[in-house]
């Protein structure tokens, strides 16, 4: 069975930093492309950051230079660490976890993210 347990949401104040983590069991880790998405209220959730099993980042232009991306092959968990945080930065953020090749994609439940005074 696949899981994907994201956790470190939280509630924080403008210019703040959290740490999201998500763990993954089920799935061959390493050969998994991981990416962090994010959806508020009343939008279509988007891609926040991505790392490919090579190690390759990529990252939406509104949290670049802020979020950074890694993973932890040998303990299954994909991190994304992020800094200056904003109110717009206010959603439910979810790990995604993607294998062309096996035509796998599985999503996790979701952590709760709040950048409010």
């Amino acid at each position: 069975q696949v899981q994907l347990v994201e956790s470190g949401g939280d509630l924080v104040q403008p210019g703040g930093s959290l740490r999201l983590s998500c763990a993954a069991s089920g799935i061959a880790f390493a050969l998994y492309n991981m990416g962090w998405y994010r959806q508020a209220p009343g939008k279509q959730r988007e891609l926040v950051a991505g790392i490919n099993s090579g190690g390759i980042t990529n990252y939406a232009d509104s949290v670049k230079g802020r979020f950074t991306i890694s993973r932890d092959n040998a303990k299954n968990t994909v991190y994304l660490q992020m800094n200056s945080l904003k109110p717009e930065d206010t959603a439910v953020y979810y790990c995604n976890a993607a294998n062309t090749l096996f035509g796998a994609l599985y999503w996790g439940q979701g952590t709760q993210v709040t950048v409010s005074s």
